[in-house]
């Protein structure tokens, strides 16, 4: 669910960063979950592989590149190649749906605060996004402008949240939420008891 779908990399950085992306995503093996080099297992089912090959097929028709593709069982039907996708434009509907596979879509925005925030928010979900910055202060300013429940700054929130944060997805992103006092209330309901005082 808060897996990284989407990145948007400033332009200035795009090769290098590309390159950086297949590079690691060519280290993940995709086999029987059972087995110790394995990273990732099949998909949940064959349903949801196809409507995973679905969408990427879509993407290339409409103009994506298909920079990398992994080596991938195909002696059942349940398992989807780690796949890497460029120069994605934000009208495709990749970009929109969720993807629920083993997919990352590269994007390349102006390297301003603005167009990131807006690039972030173009999405009916918000569950979960991450900003990699060497500025801090920057970070910060565009978490507190990304609409998600969290906001990981050069981390993945949910290996470093506290246990006091609520996870909480804005948007269309589930109703309600869980963790820290504000998901603890979700899960309770209060009473009043009250008496007339003693005269």
């Amino acid at each position: 669910c808060s897996s990284v779908e989407r990145v948007y990399v400033d332009k200035s950085v795009e090769e290098d960063f590309q390159k950086k992306v297949i590079e690691y995503a060519s280290k993940y093996t995709v086999g029987n979950g059972m087995e110790k080099e394995t990273k990732v297992g099949p998909m949940v089912s064959v349903m949801q592989r196809e409507k995973v090959a679905g969408q990427v097929e879509s993407a290339v028709k409409e103009g994506a590149k298909l920079v990398f593709q992994s080596e991938y069982p195909k002696d059942t039907p349940n398992f989807f190649p780690v796949t890497v996708l460029a120069g994605v434009s934000q009208d495709l509907s990749i970009q929109k749906d969720e993807t629920f596979g083993p997919v990352v879509v590269l994007s390349t925005f102006d390297g301003t605060e603005d167009e990131a925030a807006r690039l972030a928010n173009d999405s009916e979900y918000g569950l979960a996004s991450y900003v990699y910055t060497t500025d801090m202060d920057k970070g910060v300013r565009l978490g507190r402008r990304i609409k998600s429940g969290q906001v990981g700054i050069n981390c993945y929130a949910y290996n470093y949240a506290h246990v006091n944060c609520p996870w909480v997805g804005h948007k269309s992103s589930g109703f309600g939420y869980h963790s820290g006092i504000d998901g603890f209330r979700q899960f309770s309901v209060p009473k009043s008891i009250v008496r007339r005082p003693e005269e």
